[in-house]
């Protein structure tokens, strides 16, 4: 299987300089083209689609519109979930039929953002020195435009792609318990049918004081899992303490957690994303990636790798405390003290595999350790389950993204990547439709902003992804 993965890769990785040539030339979008996506960005981002106070469902019906508006057939058009909040839009735009559809996936969903802690209203389209602000300029409603974008101006255009083209934007991939994807493949998989897939939340083209470095591809993720740990005690009155503390057993159990480090590990797709980059990192860095892929790797330069926080995660599993709770009164002894672990589990192993390693580490009975299962969207799913393997970097993907790509970004190398979080390919992985995440969006790699305080865009790095996606889906689909 190794063999084979490593094939495809150096296939994808090598095309040649003649193909570049022939590519077409990147040029900003025409003056009709760019107010269609800029209207449809700014649309999408005053929509509040959070899950608290928001509705995925206006995000998908205003949507919806735009397409009946084109001319798009109703009977091309679904629109539907399981409440009134949380309904998901599959639009089939019709080919030749030559070829198996292609799946593009998409949340409307955004992480919540208050006002009070950001400079500018985060739902509110701001144009400013250069940036789009606005939650989900970064995560992911510049995508979902873009696609939208796409779609209508293939359709305006009269293109007739060779296979069906299918735009899915859904619910609940950051939180909630509706997530869209996973409710279509359940209630409407006719729908979802594909060769493959293209999810944009993920992948992209990593900036470093504004050069490329490396046009990332994710061919796979980690799998997402949320524990909680709960302590209980009897309690008692503050003025007669005792040992058997409910806050001191959980902070043992987290400054265990805090000092541990799960075991290296390399599958196909991350051991090909530093083969690579060992061609690139300066010389010392570049010794250490040779080292740790080695047999057997260097321990020492494991720890060196281990120093970045994206590298660390690209090679073990993590977890992390991300909440606590403890105590019910100033001058009580606390009769509970509870905190969540979340971790980001390589592909191969099992959210019940790590719970047991987590009580082998605290080695404490007093602590609970319960793997959460929130009902739905990303943290959903059996405890046994270990995730779907690596997708194979299969040819009619690879061949014209990376011939784009050398275009629009001479020179950068197309990098197979896994991805340290979780996103919805893995709901669609795991029907077997081999997804790849991939967004043509340009980020310096010190101003990633995703779920975070002001989130904005560069207004360069959307008109790229305007012009990418509409040239990399007409060469992917004209049956040249």
């Amino acid at each position: 299987m190794r063999n084979r993965f490593a094939v495809l890769i150096v296939f994808a990785l090598a095309v040649s300089s003649a193909l570049a040539q022939s590519a077409p030339t990147w040029t900003p979008p025409d003056p009709a083209t760019k107010k269609l996506a800029l209207d449809i960005f700014r649309q999408l981002i005053e929509i509040n689609s959070t899950d608290s106070v928001g509705s995925v469902t206006a995000v998908s019906k205003a949507v919806q519109q735009r397409f009946l508006d084109a001319g798009f057939p109703a009977s091309d058009i679904f629109l539907g979930g399981p409440n009134d909040r949380k309904e998901n839009l599959v639009i089939r735009y019709r080919g030749t039929g030559a070829h198996p559809p292609v799946l593009f996936i998409g949340h409307e969903d955004v992480v919540e953002a208050r006002r009070e802690d950001w400079t500018t209203d985060p739902f509110q389209f701001l144009e400013k020195d250069g940036f789009y602000y606005g939650r989900g300029t970064q995560d992911m409603k510049e995508s979902d435009a873009i696609l939208v974008t796409t779609f209508l101006r293939l359709h305006q255009e009269g293109f007739k792609p060779d296979r069906d083209l299918i735009l899915a934007l859904t619910a609940d991939e950051e939180g909630g318990k509706s997530n869209g994807v996973e409710w279509l493949l359940k209630n409407q998989p006719e729908l979802m049918k594909a060769a493959f897939a293209f999810n944009p939340d993920g992948g992209g083209v990593e900036l470093q004081n504004g050069k490329a470095i490396s046009a990332d591809v994710d061919a796979s993720e980690k799998l997402y899992a949320d524990y909680q740990l709960i302590v209980t005690n009897p309690g008692g009155h503050s003025s007669l303490p005792v040992p058997d503390n409910a806050i001191y057993h959980l902070a043992d159990a987290l400054q265990r957690l805090q000092n541990y480090q799960f075991p290296f590990e390399l599958n196909a797709i991350t051991r090909a994303y530093f083969e690579k980059l060992a061609t690139l990192e300066p010389a010392q860095t570049a010794a250490d990636i040779k080292a740790i892929l080695a047999t057997p790797p260097d321990p020492a330069a494991i720890t060196r790798i281990s120093v970045s926080p994206e590298w660390n995660s690209t090679i073990h599993t993590t977890c992390v405390a991300t909440r606590l709770q403890a105590g019910h009164a100033n001058n009580a002894l606390p009769q509970m003290a509870q905190a969540n672990v979340n971790c980001r589990i390589l592909p191969g192993h099992s959210r019940e595999e790590v719970r047991q390693e987590l009580i082998r580490l605290f080695d404490d009975p007093k602590i609970n350790v319960k793997y959460v299962d929130n009902g739905g969207g990303i943290h959903s799913g059996a405890p046994d389950s270990k995730g779907p393997p690596p997708v194979a970097l299969q040819p009619e993907v690879m061949k014209p993204l990376e011939k784009l790509v050398a275009v629009y970004w001479p020179g950068t190398p197309v990098v197979p990547d896994m991805a340290t979080g979780a996103s919805d390919s893995i709901f669609t992985n795991a029907a077997g439709i081999p997804t790849y995440n991939w967004s043509a969006i340009e980020l310096e790699t010190n101003d990633v902003r995703a779920h975070g305080k002001d989130e904005r865009l560069p207004e360069a790095s959307y008109w790229k992804g305007v012009q990418f996606w509409y040239q990399y889906v007409r060469m992917m689909t004209s049956g040249d």
